[in-house]
């Protein structure tokens, strides 16, 4: 059963982030979106299943490419608006090969 906070999130068939970290390393691999059939769909089977907003339908991380995310644990922020997803990475999490969707720095001038 999700809890009460997040169902109300969804009521208005509402999308909210969902950030997939490596449960080992901590590093962050990637934000996708949820809704309520996502995160139903990603509890009743492990592995995490988002919405894609460009194909409008539900998708399992992994499914064309193989680079699943099985799931060891959900939680959620104080506002009850965002997902935190600890997975076990299959493979890489970006579709351009590299581990991270997170690989692209920005130089930061320090004083």
């Amino acid at each position: 059963m999700l809890p009460s906070e997040i169902l109300e999130r969804f009521q208005s068939d509402e999308l909210i982030p969902a950030i997939a970290q490596d449960s080992k390393t901590r590093e962050v691999l990637m934000l996708a979106w949820m809704n309520q059939r996502a995160l139903e769909e990603t509890l009743k089977t492990g592995r995490a299943t988002y919405w894609s907003r460009s194909r409008n339908q539900l998708w399992v991380k992994g499914e064309t490419s193989g680079n699943f995310q099985e799931i060891e644990n959900i939680s959620y922020d104080c506002d009850a608006d965002t997902l935190l997803l600890a997975v076990r990475q299959k493979g890489v999490a970006c579709h351009t090969g590299e581990i991270s969707c997170f690989h692209n720095l920005i130089e930061v001038k320090k004083n």
